[in-house]
């Protein structure tokens, strides 16, 4: 077996892990970074997802990296692509004008930057990346400190130890605390055990929030791109998912709940044809290629990514179960998506009058798949630390913090986030959570497990409850929770500490914090913020 020796080994490298290996790389520290699929980035880039964000991410509100991430896609855009000069020209080009995020890219675009900003330091040596590698086994030198990871390569089944001072689990899934014997948590805990006027009764550790197997779309009128009907098309063209609230229909149809008022609706879907800013308008909803952006000719059709609600499959999770039962599930998930394309083309009703689009086409060559959907499925919510500090619903919900601007001012803060609580449907039954929160703060003390000594998470593991994973899930606040673990990694190398006595020790607390703040993180909101103007899609209007 090879084995590889660096600093530290970061283990996932979608946002939260390439953040943590850009914090310690240019810390001078070594890192290896392994990604199970063939794509770095994560969300952005195998997972097909444009970036969900409050409406301040273009003056405040995330790091500094994140920041140059976001200028990076645009600045692609402008160097490589035929826009249009008044969009080229400006400073908040969204490419694919998707009314749900003001910087809805391609994926492959994505992942160009982020390959570009971890370039340097792959150059350098400071960084080498294990793309087609999972995790499979953890050594350990005592019962709180691991000593190694194994990983496997997924195409020729070698496996490869890696040892490192510290390992930061960025994986989607939270699948190195398991294997390390790391305290965690799935799925809901009672309210009992949390206090969240959210939470079920009893603890449900199987009742995780859907998953969704994305895809892109064109449309080309007068042509039929129609595919055979999927293997288990019939079932899912007749699911109604058991939910409470109920679904007011199939899941392959229009009809759906408004998350923030759970009253019925009817989505929209005409290629082409919709009017800007619809909220309830599919085709522009995470549109990633506007067409009218760009010099005539450059492109047949806009491009149009589906994340819809109609995708999220709610018959089982990937956290609670074997390899072959996620492997299962994972491909029972792909039939959801082609048997929403399939609908879609043959039996979708139309505003017209209508059915189907036939000349709908997938582009898999977007997002470097044969099969036309996403590289890796969309994941919500991860296995969860047992953390020092739990953040919980009253620390961060609207409701409970009356005449209030901002959530819990956690005295340890490492960044800041906002968004709402927002849950989709879940494997147990739950319908969606949406609930109004206030900008919030990221506490050190959520990066620390309870037991663990070199072991912390740089993605959605941290310590939150299923609740408030709901809104500490989005690509900014994994993407600083990725780079304040890698920072806190690199500080602990450089001065000989721990990360529990960093954040146990008000000195060393606010020394980690002051170099924070050089590296360019905001650790507080302003206190005079109009929370409309921060609404997720206040771009929209």
């Amino acid at each position: 077996m090879k084995t590889l020796v660096a600093d530290a080994a970061v283990i996932g490298g979608g946002a939260g892990g390439i953040a943590a290996a850009l914090a310690l790389a240019r810390a001078g520290r070594r890192v290896v970074l392994t990604e199970e699929y063939d794509w770095i980035g994560g969300q952005f880039t195998s997972q097909a997802v444009p970036p969900d964000e409050h409406g301040w991410i273009e003056t405040f509100g995330c790091t500094e990296t994140y920041r140059r991430f976001r200028e990076g896609v645009r600045a692609y855009y402008r160097a490589h692509y035929p826009l249009k000069p008044q969009h080229r020209d400006d400073p908040r080009l969204n490419p694919g004008n998707g009314w749900v995020s003001p910087l809805c890219h391609e994926p492959r675009v994505a992942l160009a930057v982020l390959e570009a900003m971890l370039a340097p330091h792959v150059s350098g040596g400071r960084v080498l990346i294990l793309r087609g590698h999972r995790p499979v086994a953890a050594r350990l030198a005592a019962p709180e400190i691991i000593a190694a990871v194994v990983v496997r390569d997924l195409a020729t089944g070698a496996e490869t130890e890696v040892r490192a001072e510290y390992f930061l689990d960025a994986t989607e899934n939270g699948d190195l605390l398991p294997l390390a014997g790391c305290e965690h948590v799935t799925g809901a805990e009672a309210r009992s055990e949390t206090g969240e006027a959210s939470a079920p009764d009893k603890a449900q550790p199987r009742n995780v929030q859907a998953f969704s197997v994305c895809f892109v779309l064109e449309e080309h009128a007068g042509q039929d791109h129609t595919f055979a009907r999927p293997e288990r098309y019939a079932y899912w063209r007749d699911y109604v998912p058991k939910l409470s609230p109920p679904w007011p229909g199939p899941l392959l149809g229009w009809a759906g709940l408004n998350p923030r008022t759970m009253q019925a609706m009817r989505y929209n879907f005409d290629p082409h044809r919709e009017k800007p800013g619809l909220f309830s308008g599919l085709w522009a909803f995470r549109r990633i290629v506007d067409r009218a952006q760009f010099e005539d000719g450059a492109y047949a059709s806009d491009v149009c990514l589906v994340n819809w609600p109609m995708i999220d499959y709610m018959e089982g999770d990937l956290l609670t179960c074997d390899q072959a039962t996620r492997t299962a599930r994972l491909a029972d998930a792909k039939q959801l998506s082609l048997s929403m394309v399939h609908w879609l083309q043959t039996e979708a009703p139309r505003p017209d009058g209508g059915i189907g689009w036939p000349g709908l086409r997938l582009r898999g060559d977007l997002l470097g798949t044969r099969d036309g959907l996403a590289m890796a499925p969309y994941i919500r919510e991860s296995r969860r630390i047992q953390a020092v500090r739990t953040i919980v619903e009253r620390d961060v919900s609207e409701k409970f913090r009356p005449g209030e601007k901002l959530a819990e001012r956690y005295e340890d803060s490492v960044g800041i986030g906002y968004y709402r609580i927002d849950l989709h449907p879940s494997t147990g039954g739950n319908n969606y959570i949406d609930v109004p929160s206030l900008p919030f703060r990221i506490p050190l003390g959520a990066l620390i497990p309870v037991r663990m000594e070199n072991l912390l998470p740089a993605a959605k593991n941290l310590g939150t409850t299923h609740i408030t994973n709901g809104c500490y899930r989005l690509h900014p606040v994994e993407w600083n929770i990725g780079e304040a673990a890698g920072a806190l990694a690199a500080h602990c190398l450089a001065h000989g500490r721990s990360p529990r006595g960093v954040y146990a020790a008000r000195a060393q607390r606010e020394e980690f914090q002051r170099e924070l703040v050089a590296q360019g993180f905001e650790l507080a909101w302003p206190e005079n913020l109009n929370l409309d103007d921060g609404d997720p899609h206040v771009h929209a209007r």
